[in-house]
């Protein structure tokens, strides 16, 4: 792993994984990480809401 490229420190001291991390793992651990690329346990916009912002 390489830092500022799969994780960086946060200013707590905790190490926080990139999207780019996640894709190369593969898959979702289903934990709602910050840089999700599979958006895991981000709220979804409903279908009204999305056709309003097309018209």
């Amino acid at each position: 792993m390489q830092e500022n490229i799969d994780y960086y420190i946060n200013k707590d001291g905790n190490f926080v994984f990139t999207k780019e991390y996640h894709l190369k793992r593969g898959y979702c651990c289903k934990n709602k990480c910050l840089h999700c690329p599979w958006d895991y346990g981000k709220p979804k916009q409903d279908d009204q809401t999305n056709d309003k912002q097309l018209r």
